[in-house]
């Protein structure tokens, strides 16, 4: 029987909640499908970082090289830790390290679902740029401080990290609907989002199949607002990804239902599969978390292992779930009520 290894960092908040209701319903499809999962657990969280001053150990990149993907549930408390420093300290060194460039992130109205638009059918796959760009990191302060402070931010974008996230969704396109939205701002950034559309133009010139569109970042946001249906491909820079897709989640229904994966699509280093709706401090510990983005992050991770079937009737369950109206509004199912109906629904 197969089996794959995936490390579990649940983190912070509503974030051991999530992970552990999507960890229920993956392992009941992995029964199902004939395969088996093994779990370990990381309490990497800032917890972690109030014991021990790091949010992971030195040698935790190291440690989680060894696995299959990993599933993160969610990093952040900012009442105690700079939500810089857990940020800094833990999901991004991760990105970073293992190469998971492409961040993707898909947006649809699940059944049931009633999002804040009059549109009631939409499928947007948002393709985030992950390792470099606006978060890069580099950059400085000086005289802090002093009336004379000066911080520095500097975006890194390089031939090789623009080309291969265009790529990418170029390659994701061909599998869907043949579209492409590249995000930029070339009016105003004049050298890396000129920069970013000169190479759209070239690999465009190589998939002529694609219907290519240039986009600024402000004009696609409003139609992810007016015509979210006229979309399927979104490809973005870093920090113009980040916003995009929180207008994704937000035109879906909520952030309980936005979920995303890290991916390396060379599969040199493992994957890392989250929802992005943080750790949500008002809400933790009150049983309510929405365990929905979790869920379908996980059947993403599932998906990338090569489990298509099991991924498939994940989502499948999902849906029948949502279309019951179980899980379809914050706050009104308990996180435990939504888990044991996915399930259900898996059988």
């Amino acid at each position: 029987m197969k089996s794959y290894s995936i490390a579990l960092i649940p983190g912070d908040g509503i974030g051991r909640d999530v992970t552990g209701a999507a960890w229920s319903v993956l392992q009941t499809a992995a029964k199902y499908a004939g395969f088996t999962l093994a779990g370990t657990d990381f309490p990497w969280s800032c917890k972690f970082y109030k014991d021990t001053g790091r949010m992971m150990p030195e040698d935790g990149i190291e440690t989680l090289r060894g696995f299959d993907a990993i599933l993160l549930g969610a990093v952040g408390w900012p009442a105690e830790v700079p939500d810089s420093v857990s940020l800094h300290g833990l999901l991004l060194p991760i990105r970073k390290a293992f190469v998971q460039y492409a961040n993707i992130r898909p947006h649809r109205l699940l059944p049931g679902v009633t999002g804040p638009l009059r549109a009631e059918s939409f499928d947007i796959l948002c393709i985030r740029e992950n390792t470099e760009g606006e978060y890069s990191g580099a950059g400085g302060r000086v005289h802090q401080g002093t009336l004379d402070e000066v911080a520095v931010e500097t975006s890194i974008f390089t031939r090789a990290g623009v080309e291969r996230i265009l790529r990418f969704g170029f390659e994701q396109a061909r599998t869907r609907r043949g579209k492409l939205a590249s995000v930029t701002k070339s009016n105003a950034q004049k050298y890396s989002m000129v920069f970013w559309d000169e190479i759209t133009r070239k690999l465009a010139a190589e998939y002529s199949d694609i219907a290519v569109t240039s986009y600024h970042v402000d004009a696609l946001a409003a139609r992810m607002i007016m015509a979210p249906e006229s979309l399927d491909v979104v490809v973005a820079s870093n920090l113009f990804g980040d916003i995009l897709t929180d207008i994704g989640a937000a035109i879906q229904g909520g952030l309980g239902y936005a979920a995303s994966a890290n991916i390396n699509p060379d599969r040199s280093a493992p994957s890392m599969f989250e929802p992005v709706h943080g750790s949500a401090p008002d809400i933790a510990h009150l049983g309510i978390a929405n365990p929905i983005a979790t869920i379908w992050s996980g059947a993403m991770m599932l998906e990338h292992l090569g489990e298509t079937a099991a991924a498939g009737r994940v989502m499948k369950a999902v849906e029948a779930t949502t279309a019951r109206g179980v899980g379809t509004t914050p706050g009104k199912d308990r996180t435990e009520a939504i888990t044991a109906a996915v399930i259900a629904a898996l059988t």
